[in-house]
């Protein structure tokens, strides 16, 4: 399905634009493109879940590659620096690159000879696998590799300045430890001579990373290179391991890989109830890549959901509302059991985490829909699996979310006596899945009865009175506040604008926002509403798909809305064109305010057996006829055609950049 020739691959616009992702069950990962440019700071060889699934840390950043064969010397890595050169160009010895499972795959062209290389990771373990293999060649073909490492934050970014890491020599390969404390990371090989090494390499530039403003030049330090000679038929590969005592034959850690696929292909063979096309099977080992270990109290197997990649850790509310998608549609129910059994130790005063912080251990219980989202979880997980003995191990945690919700819990989350309706939220607390903010200020204001809350709430209280009669409990008390709950959900209909309020008993008054929080209240298993206006919600909410629709509801004066939440500790940006009526052009951090010449501390590095010893690049010829065409794009930056000297900018030199441009 992903398979590209050289008119993609070597197309490097194309290539570094798309990434590749391969996981390991505990929250680390590896990550790139298929240029194998650095674009954003999460992308790396080896970023490792130090504290599972969390803690993640960028210990290998690449390989640099040069390929010898018949006396021709070719890289097949590739850059781009803070002078915005681009060196060496590897990318044009990508032949194919393809994706196996979930492993990408190159092919390099190296004269006459065809190499192939492809990565992965040990599933659970903190190590990734980089595998050689000479295709098709007349001889012997020699390959250099230099590895850089970092030991940083996958949110941070890193400038060497000095700093020595201690790299020793070990069997097979080199051991780094970049300081008192830190976790040692182990680069090693079979049958490749090993070399230490110590010279940053400065200045790449993150192209992915500018666009939105942040930290974009980092620098990385070559801490060995391997040297091997491969022969047709005989793979090598270079392990790169935070783990005490990896596995170095590569060839029985690729059939692990392999096997663990299999497995997940064959479980969701057994539940699927006809032939489905082959990209569903794709999408079975894509959900695998968000199942992950954590750790919880006494219980070290318990189980949670990466909420994405890159930036993301495990959320509660969205592990909730995956569950069933990620778990019991791919023929997995003992891992959906795991995750609930997991979150029922974690509930706390009626609610469930909303997400664990990248650092401290502590949870952050910031959500009023996550535990619902809970109920209705373990209600599918119930009724696919008729697992009554689970369900009477999580009924106490069912039992105290209800009361939790009913008697009051944090910020103002509590049952309304009047009409039975959940309200929750106080100032600066947003508290639903519209929780983004700016600057510390939250975006979208919906203190009150939120329609989907309330949606939530009656579908939780419905799954609660078949809990009970599955375990033989009294079931009255269930139906008697169910019907008092779809009584009070009454009041959301808006019989003017034939659809639900948003927001009832907000402090300006109900909000009539048209959004499509209010389809809950029909796509859940239990609909407080009638079928006419359900169809009502439906009719009214279609328009909302439409590109370019707008958000009809109310903002903050002045405060521009991501479509994004993030953690509090990471980025938040604005897109430049989206269906929520934004402004077309990006926020920037500060104005353009003229040029700026390229960091002098970037340099090309000058390791040995790497050809390049240069950041200015030779002109090619497609390079040549796109120049124009560049430094004209380059008037339409954000805020830069209003300059009254863009003219001159447009003229200026190809190494130098307007301060704060592009996604700034």
């Amino acid at each position: 399905m992903l398979d590209w020739g050289p008119e993609l691959a070597q197309d490097l616009a194309a290539s570094e634009s798309r990434e590749w992702l391969c996981t390991n069950g505990i929250g680390g990962f590896a990550s790139g493109t298929i240029a194998s440019v650095l674009t954003r700071r999460y992308h790396g060889l080896l970023v490792a879940a130090l504290a599972p699934p969390l803690g993640r840390t960028l210990l290998v950043a690449k390989v640099e590659e040069t390929a010898e064969y018949l006396g021709e010397a070719r890289a097949l890595s590739a850059n781009r620096w803070a002078s915005r050169a681009v060196e060496p160009r590897g990318d044009r010895a990508i032949e194919r690159w393809r994706l196996e499972g979930t492993s990408p795959v190159w092919i390099y062209a190296v004269g006459a000879a065809r190499l192939e290389k492809r990565i992965w990771m040990e599933q659970g373990a903190n190590t990734t696998y980089v595998r050689y293999a000479l295709e098709r060649a007349r001889g012997p073909l020699t390959l250099t590799l230099a590895v850089l490492v970092n030991y940083r934050d996958y949110h941070g970014a890193t400038r060497g300045d000095g700093w020595r890491m201690r790299v020793e020599p070990v069997p097979h390969g080199v051991r780094v430890l970049a300081f008192d404390g830190a976790s040692p990371v182990l680069l090693l090989a079979l049958g490749a001579e090993a070399t230490p090494a110590h010279t940053w390499y400065e200045g790449f530039r993150l192209a992915r990373e500018e666009e939105r403003g942040l930290e974009s030049q980092e620098d990385h330090l070559h801490a060995a290179t391997f040297r091997a000679t491969l022969e047709p038929g005989a793979p090598w590969a270079l392990v790169l391991s935070a783990e005490a005592a990896p596995t170095l034959d590569g060839e029985e850690a690729r059939r692990r890989r392999l096997a663990h696929e299999e497995e997940l292909g064959a479980r969701w063979g057994r539940v699927v109830a006809s032939p489905a096309p082959p990209w569903i099977g794709r999408l079975v080992l894509a959900a695998d890549q968000f199942l992950v270990r954590r750790p919880v109290g006494e219980d070290p197997d318990g189980a949670s959901v990466i909420a994405g990649y890159h930036w993301f850790g495990d959320w509660g509310r969205d592990t909730m509302v995956s569950l069933a998608g990620l778990t019991l549609a791919t023929g997995r129910p003992e891992l959906a059991r795991k995750i609930l059994t997991t979150y029922a130790r974690l509930v706390d005063r009626g609610m469930l985490p909303n997400r664990f912080p990248d650092a401290g251990p502590a949870p952050e219980y910031t959500s009023v829909d996550a535990a619902l989202w809970y109920v209705e979880a373990v209600r599918a997980y119930v009724e696919a699996t008729g697992d009554q003995e689970s369900l009477a191990r999580l009924w106490p945690a069912l039992e105290e979310i209800v009361r939790a919700y009913r008697e009051g819990t944090r910020y103002g989350i509590a049952e309304d006596p009047d009409d039975g309706l959940v309200r929750g939220g106080e100032p600066g607390h947003p508290l639903t899945w519209m929780d983004a903010r700016v600057g510390g200020v939250a975006v979208t204001l919906r203190a009150g009865k939120a329609v989907e809350i309330n949606a939530l709430w009656y579908n939780a209280l419905s799954a609660m009175r078949g809990f009970a009669a599955r375990l033989g409990r009294p079931v009255g008390p269930w139906q008697a506040h169910l019907a008092r709950v779809g009584a009070g959900f009454g009041r959301f209909w808006n019989e003017a604008a034939g659809h639900c309020y948003d927001v009832l008993d907000a402090p300006g008054g109900p909000d009539a926002s048209l959004r499509p929080n209010q389809v809950f209240a029909v796509s859940l298993p239990a609909s407080p509403l009638a079928p006419d206006r359900q169809r009502g919600v439906v009719d009214a909410c279609a328009p909302l798909d439409a590109p370019g629709a707008p958000d009809r509801g109310p903002r903050r004066p002045g405060v521009q809305r991501p479509i994004r939440r993030r953690p509090g500790g990471a980025r938040q940006c604005l897109p430049p064109g989206n269906r929520l009526g934004l402004a077309p052009r990006p926020l920037r951090a500060r104005p353009l305010s003229g040029l700026r010449r390229p960091c002098g501390r970037a340099r090309a590095p000058r390791a040995a057996g790497f050809p390049y010893r240069r950041l200015r690049p030779r002109q090619h010829r497609g390079d040549l006829r796109r120049r124009s065409a560049v430094r004209t794009a380059r008037v339409h930056r954000a805020g830069l055609e209003r300059r009254p000297d863009a003219a001159r900018l447009v003229r200026a030199p190809a190494g130098r950049g307007v301060r704060g441009g592009g996604g700034r």
